[in-house]
């Protein structure tokens, strides 16, 4: 088959405006009218790779992913979720973060429709709602924890069960092994921060010897009432979980030894 007539099959599977340009030997760029909400078109090349032509993006897409979000934020929680789901449906394969299609029995036109699907669904994680973001973060949250704190110095949503049987004042990670256990919050809005308040002062009652860190979703979203009533008790604090991945890692760190 040509590359005039493969051309022509993309055009009447996909969309008339589809364009292939020679960028080397048995390397074309396929050009698209899909694009990121940026205004930044998919990045596709079809070439051959092992004996058989391959659609692939050459690692454009999750680097264009990661202008807006945080790289490890892609590889845990819902959005890992969302990206393996795509790709499984897609016949899509992830090399390292390069997206690759193989195109089985000549069907150059039916591969390049589903590989373009599988790009635009990875696309959708940039229009995640405010409200989604919000149910990856406590996934996230316990992701970087898993990740930092081994296993058996750490437990997940923790409760004093001698003063508190019902678990009302739950941490939401309790780090010990330490003179002082770490008790540390995972906070998205005023009242998970209200929350984490009066669990600290109930745990200063009762007599408990810790450290206390807080950890949110977007500090600047807290009402300033309820932050100013949180810092007087808290002893650490992280505005943003996202953009202080690397401090927040180095600080548990450095506690826990």
């Amino acid at each position: 088959m040509t590359i005039e007539t493969i051309e022509k099959e993309f055009q009447n599977k996909v969309s008339s405006k589809i364009t292939i340009q020679n960028e080397g030997i048995e390397r074309y760029r396929v050009f698209t009218p899909f694009m990121f909400d940026d205004g930044d078109h998919l990045a596709i090349v079809l070439k051959r790779d092992n004996g058989s032509w391959v659609l692939s993006d050459e690692g454009h897409t999750m680097m264009h992913l990661t202008y807006e979000m945080d790289e490890k934020s892609l590889q845990a929680g819902t959005r890992q979720k969302i990206i393996t789901n795509a790709l499984s449906i897609y016949s899509v394969s992830d090399h390292d973060g390069v997206l690759i299609s193989r195109i089985s029995n000549k069907d150059y036109g039916n591969a390049l429709f589903s590989y373009i699907q599988a790009l635009i669904k990875l696309t959708d994680l940039s229009y995640l709602t405010k409200e989604r973001v919000k149910s990856t973060f406590k996934e996230d949250f316990f992701a970087l924890m898993s990740e930092t704190i081994p296993e058996n110095r750490r437990t997940f949503d923790w409760h004093d069960e001698a003063q508190d049987p019902m678990g009302n004042y739950k941490v939401d990670c309790k780090i010990n092994g330490m003179p002082k256990p770490l008790y540390v919050f995972a906070l998205n809005g005023d009242d998970r921060t209200q929350v984490a308040t009066i669990s600290i002062y109930c745990f200063e009652r009762w007599g408990r010897s810790f450290q206390s860190l807080a950890i949110f979703e977007n500090q600047e979203d807290i009402n300033r009432k309820v932050l100013a009533r949180l810092s007087d008790v808290c002893g650490k604090q992280y505005s943003n979980l996202d953009a202080n991945k690397q401090r927040i890692v180095g600080y548990l760190k450095e506690v826990i030894h």
